[in-house]
C-alpha cells in the first residue's frame, strides 16, 4: 500500500509511525509526507497550479532533505491513497477550504484515477492554550473540535471523497478518557502517546485489522501502559 499526504506538521504527526506500525504486523505500508510548517489549502493549490518545488519530504517518517512538487510527488507512484488537510490556524472555518479543496480534488482525480483521496481531520488545541482565543476565537478545545469537526465534515457533503480520517476525534476522546498530556507544545501531537494513537487510527483506517495486540513501542519519547491502553480505547471508539 501507498500513502501520499499533502499536508504539514500535522500530517507529520500522523505519518511518524504509521510505516514502522503496520511492519510490525507484517504489512508494508509506504508512506511519503509533503511538508510546509502551518500550509494551508490556499498554499497547496498555488502550489500545485505552478509547479512550486516547495515541499519538505518525509518517507516512512523519515525526513529525507529533499523538496519536492506536488505534481512530481503524485507523479512518482501509483498511489493507493491521497490525503489532503487544511491548516489547523483555518480548520474550523469553512469558508477557507474552497474553492481551493475543489480544485486540488479534480487536479488529483486527473493525475491519479485510480487513487482513493481522503481528507484527513485535524485536532483541537490543548485547553489552555493561547491559540484557542487568539487564533481559533474558541474557550476549549471541545468548542474548537466541534467547529472544526463540523467544517471536515462539510467537505463529504461537497466532495465525493473516499473517506474521513479522524485524527481530531481521536485526540478529543484520547483527553476525555484520561490521558492527560497529549500535545507536545498545545497545539502539535506529542511525540509519544499522540504520534503513538495517530498512527494506529490510520493503520486501522487504511487496513481494517485490528490494532490492540500490535506490540509496536519504539517511539521517540516513552508511555506508560495506561495510556497505551487509552490510546487503543480511543482509536476503537472512533473506529468502531
Amino acid at each position: 500500500m501507498k500513502v501520499l499526504s499533502i499536508g504539514n506538521s500535522f500530517s507529520q504527526d500522523a505519518q511518524r509511525y504509521l510505516h514502522s506500525i503496520a511492519k510490525h504486523n507484517g504489512v508494508d505500508i509506504y508512506t511519503l509526507n509533503l511538508n510546509i510548517g502551518g500550509c494551508s489549502l490556499e498554499t497547496h493549490y498555488k502550489n500545485m497550479s505552478e509547479n512550486n518545488i516547495s515541499y519538505d519530504t518525509e518517507i516512512n517518517g523519515v525526513p529525507t532533505g529533499e523538496r519536492i512538487s506536488i505534481k512530481d510527488a503524485v507523479l512518482s507512484e501509483e498511489w493507493d491513497y491521497i490525503t489532503l488537510q487544511q491548516a489547523s490556524s483555518q480548520s474550523f472555518d469553512y469558508s477557507t477550504y474552497q474553492p481551493y479543496l475543489k480544485e486540488l480534488f479534480n487536479q488529483l482525480k486527473n493525475y491519479c484515477q485510480n487513487a482513493k483521496i481522503l481528507i484527513h481531520q485535524t485536532w483541537a488545541y490543548e485547553d489552555g492554550s493561547d491559540r484557542l482565543f487568539e487564533i481559533a476565537h474558541c474557550n476549549t478545545a471541545e468548542e474548537m473540535h466541534s467547529a472544526v469537526k463540523k467544517a471536515y465534515y462539510k467537505c463529504l457533503e461537497d466532495l465525493p471523497f473516499d473517506g474521513i480520517i479522524p485524527s481530531g476525534d481521536a485526540m478529543i476522546e484520547a483527553v476525555r478518557l484520561g490521558i492527560g498530556k497529549i500535545h507536545r507544545d498545545t497545539f502539535h501531537a506529542s511525540l509519544g502517546a499522540g504520534r503513538y494513537m495517530l498512527g494506529l487510527l490510520w493503520y486501522k483506517f487504511l487496513t481494517g485489522n485490528d490494532i490492540t495486540s500490535n506490540e509496536f513501542l519504539d517511539l521517540d519519547e516513552p508511555i506508560s501502559k495506561m495510556q497505551r491502553e487509552i490510546v487503543i480505547n480511543s482509536v476503537n471508539k472512533v473506529l468502531k
